[in-house]
């Protein structure tokens, strides 16, 4: 009876500390597999994913997305439980299982399909998809869609397919008999890329490089207010300019009109970057967000993680997504429901950004600042997964913390695909104020949940200078950390703002690359970093580019004959300056 009490005990206080969460942080925390692919594992075995989809179906999120071995289900958008499970019958050989599925629901039944060049995968339903309850809907889906998304257009009761992956074919849509779920009628290209026009859908890391035509993929159509959303991803997976951008459209095929605020959902800079291939669903209070691929691109080109932004539609009917400071710590659905401008931003800055490091050892070339960097491709390694290796953060100051999020890496791996079970990862977070004395802040050194990005917000903020995390025990690999990102509020001055910001563009009708731009500004002295906004009209600039360590940027993802807004704000662990005035390029 007393073992009884206290396992419900726990219980209770475990989902109390969830109901008093009211952040989450990208890249989402989630037991993310191994890629299963040995083609792709010759540099190191890692995780990966991408393509994510996320419905809110019978009062829970489903999530999605390539090469899992299964899904998840969540009742809060940060607690997320696995569901193992192989969708394709044992005749579908292949390594990548559901690639790029696409998750919809009709009433009261959830559908999923992978995506297939061939006319021979089923599509799956259920009424109770919490617990491992699917049967066939269709045995073989005779569309052979890849990056397929089933639509349901829930006025008029019809079903909608829409697919395509390619840098030579547009996006396609057709019908779908609404009692087979078979394709009828004429199958219609909706949607082609014009990178001519479109800087941000030129190929490149930052939509630079022409040498390759680029790709167009992962279509997802929303309805909103009686008109057709028809998103799309641009340009490569595997680069921080991954994009999405959106078509609008008076009827489900179309025709489409290009929405002039695009991408409109973007994130070039910071730590989790790239924000293209995802899909926009509603929460449980109708708030919009929108799911999508965060990149690596280390171990392999499609090494990649997951995020989520906050969304929705302005009163015009132009669709964004709130990207800036979209790897700090946001808000909630519980918490928060209005997301222009930085509503959803909990408001909590990076203590540490490129702050003394100490560390129990080192592998190689690995070093210790590669933890603290911002930039998610480096990572420090420790020589063993040892119980005792540490790395120690120095915020400068005694500074209020209030969150921490443990990025770890993939350093000699073992693992491929998804394993039935994990040792998990086994930490103590410590604080101190002077360096010696230690006090336990987190203890997780008997947990056995695999938490490759742990985010942990603290239920009282703490006053610290020094964070110490100390390894107990890792699922696999040596203790490796892509960053150790303290968040909360130093003690010092905000930034001010920015002087001499200048946006340099080719002017109209005269030689030079419109599709481009290169920004200059004055030094902030007390800035970590900067967020640039920008959009072509001075009440709509839902574009934002993080930007640390400089003072200057290249921005190559401008359409060709528009005139934009620009403005920039500095910020640093103490909070954000003020922005400057608007400026406007022809």
């Amino acid at each position: 009876m007393e073992r009884l009490f206290a396992i419900i005990l726990f219980v209770l206080s475990a989902q109390y500390a969830i109901a008093q969460q009211q952040t989450y942080c990208n890249p989402i925390n989630i037991d993310y597999g191994y890629c299963p692919i040995p083609a792709f594992v010759q540099n190191g075995k890692h995780r990966a994913t991408a393509d994510p989809v996320i419905t809110f179906f019978k009062n829970k999120y489903y999530l999605f997305s390539t090469n899992q071995w299964g899904y998840w289900h969540s009742g809060n958008m940060l607690d997320w439980t696995f569901v193992p499970r192989k969708f394709l019958r044992p005749e579908h050989k292949v390594y990548d299982e559901l690639c790029a599925p696409s998750l919809s629901f009709v009433n009261d039944t959830l559908l999923v399909v992978g995506s297939t060049h061939g006319k021979d995968f089923p599509i799956w339903m259920s009424t109770k998809p919490e617990g491992d309850n699917w049967k066939e809907l269709v045995h073989k889906f005779e569309a052979g869609a890849w990056d397929p998304q089933i639509f349901w257009d829930k006025e008029k009761d019809e079903v909608y397919l829409y697919y395509g992956s390619s840098n030579m074919y547009p996006l396609y849509g057709v019908k779908l008999n609404r009692k087979t779920f078979q394709p009828e009628g004429e199958v219609i290209p909706v949607l082609a890329l014009n990178d001519d026009e479109h800087g941000w859908e030129r190929f490149g890391e930052h939509n630079d490089n022409t040498f390759l035509q680029p790709f167009t993929e992962g279509a997802f159509m929303t309805k909103h207010n009686g008109k057709y959303y028809l998103q799309y991803g641009a340009p490569g997976t595997e680069f921080s300019g991954y994009a999405d951008g959106v078509y609008v459209g008076d009827n489900p095929l179309g025709p489409f009109t290009y929405q002039p605020h695009n991408p409109f959902s973007y994130k070039p800079g910071g730590f989790a970057r790239g924000a293209g291939h995802g899909a926009t669903y509603q929460d449980a209070n109708n708030a919009y967000w929108h799911v999508s691929t965060v990149v690596l691109s280390v171990k392999n080109n499609f090494e990649r993680r997951l995020g989520i932004w906050p969304a929705g539609f302005d009163a015009d009917g132009i669709m964004y997504s709130n990207t800036a400071y979209g790897d700090y710590p946001t808000y909630l659905p519980l918490a928060k429901k209005e997301h222009t401008g930085l509503n959803s931003f909990r408001g909590w800055m990076l203590l540490n950004y490129n702050k003394p490091i100490q560390v129990s050892s080192t592998l190689g070339g690995f070093n210790a600042n590669y933890a603290n960097d911002e930039d998610i491709k480096t990572y420090w390694s420790a020589k063993t997964a040892n119980k005792g290796e540490y790395i120690i953060t120095d915020l400068g100051e005694i500074s209020t913390v209030n969150a921490v999020q443990i990025n770890y890496a993939d350093q000699d791996v073992d693992i491929m695909g998804k394993p039935d079970t994990t040792t998990g990862h086994k930490y103590i977070l410590y604080t101190s104020n002077d360096g010696k004395k230690w006090n336990v802040l987190v203890d997780k050194s008997k947990s056995t949940k695999d938490v490759p990005h742990e985010y942990i917000e603290l239920q009282k903020a703490a006053q610290a200078r020094y964070i110490k995390l100390e390894n107990i025990a890792m699922p696999t690999g040596k203790f490796a950390i892509s960053g150790l990102r303290v968040f909360g509020l130093g003690k010092g001055p905000n930034p001010g703002m920015v002087k001499n910001f200048v946006p340099l563009r080719a002017e109209p009708k005269k030689k030079g690359e419109r599709r481009s731009v290169w920004f200059k500004w004055q030094q902030e002295p007390n800035a970590d970093g900067y967020v640039i906004y920008f959009g072509k009209s001075p009440d709509k600039m839902y574009g934002s580019i993080m930007v640390y360590g400089k003072n200057e940027y290249y921005f190559n993802g401008l359409d060709r004959s528009d005139a934009y807004y620009f403005q920039i704000e500095a910020f640093n662990n103490n909070g954000i300056g003020p922005k400057t005035e608007i400026k406007k390029s022809e």
